[in-house]
């Protein structure tokens, strides 16, 4: 998809907006895990998320080859539209973002804030996309989807810096929504000829990525319920999940319980807030402690974009009854 030296350009693009972000050896998360552990923080990303590197390499593509393009419009359920907002106002481009009915209302106002027209239609994310590709075409703008080679190349910059800073990782969990995150940290492996595990997360309640993984094709699902939207997929990308096949160990589910446990320790061991994406992937290290002791274990912490009420719903309660105590 890339090279090593397009790579590096891109980290160069993506550094004109993005400081790289840091990975930390949190010694409570160590302590829960057993292991060694490294989290790459993406929530400190300007817009709380990994996906705002991608933003920023597909647009400075897009100026310099296509540079009479009207706007931009695309569907999301928060990260992927605030990357886009994001980059295009550093150019005074127009963003058109279609989020589904009920989406969440902080994530609405801040790609608002970034300058996008926001338009909600459907049920899920799918019928947002539907519609996106639909006024796309009646409107003359370009659509720009969840998975792209320039959103991962540029995605994999993060990568780069986390292996650049630790090449010695056993493995590295890694959340999977649409799997741009997923495949860059994979190619970014392969070009600097590392021997890291990449383990994939996905919820119980949106597993189309997990499920196809097994299968050895595109496996779709009717709903994809889970309250961490950022990995609510119902229909994987092909071109996403033939790489994940080739370079992925395996694809871990977590629940939403799960997560949310997950979640209170980032709080209580890093003081760190997660989205429900955000926090799979030590979710999924949590679920495999007996497994990885004694490793050097990298987690991707992809994002900090959660409401304050799904937070207060989903993630305080146990906190409550326990007395504050994370019980894992």
């Amino acid at each position: 998809m890339f090279n090593l030296n397009e790579l590096e350009r891109a980290h160069k693009i993506v550094g004109t907006a993005v400081p790289p972000t840091p990975a930390h050896a949190w010694p409570l998360l160590a302590q829960r895990l057993g292991t060694t552990v490294i989290v790459k923080h993406e929530n400190h990303t300007p817009t709380g998320a990994f996906k705002v590197r991608g933003g920023l390499v597909y647009i400075d593509r897009m100026k310099r080859e296509r540079p009479n393009t009207a706007g931009l419009i695309s569907a999301t359920r928060g990260n992927h539209g605030q990357s886009l907002a994001f980059a295009a106002g550093r150019y005074g481009l127009p963003v058109t973002i279609l989020v589904p009915r009920g989406n969440s209302v902080e994530q609405n106002r801040a790609m608002r804030a970034f300058g996008a027209e926001l338009v909600e239609h459907g049920e899920d994310f799918q019928a947002a996309r539907e519609e996106a590709y639909r006024r796309a075409a009646i409107d003359g703008l370009e659509f720009v989807p969840a998975f792209h080679p320039d959103l991962v190349l540029g995605v994999a910059t993060y990568a780069l810096e986390l292996f650049r800073k630790a090449p010695d990782l056993d493995l590295l969990y890694v959340p999977i929504g649409q799997g741009s995150g997923i495949c860059g940290c994979i190619l970014a492996r392969d070009l600097l000829g590392l021997g890291t595990d990449i383990v994939g997360v996905q919820s119980t309640e949106a597993p189309s990525y997990a499920l196809s993984f097994a299968a050895g094709m595109v496996v779709t699902t009717a709903t994809s319920s889970t309250m961490a939207d950022g990995m609510a997929t119902r229909i994987p990308d092909p071109d996403a999940l033939a790489i994940i096949r080739k370079g992925a160990s395996r694809i871990v589910q977590v629940t939403d319980d799960e997560v949310a446990a997950a979640m209170r320790a980032y709080w209580t061991d890093t003081h760190n807030l997660a989205e429900g994406a955000g926090a799979a992937a030590l979710a999924a290290a949590l679920q495999d402690r007996p497994r990885i002791r004694g490793k050097r274990v990298g987690l991707v912490l992809s994002g900090g974009n959660i409401d304050l009420d799904l937070f207060q719903r989903w993630v305080m309660p146990e906190a409550a009854l326990t007395g504050g105590k994370v019980l894992v």
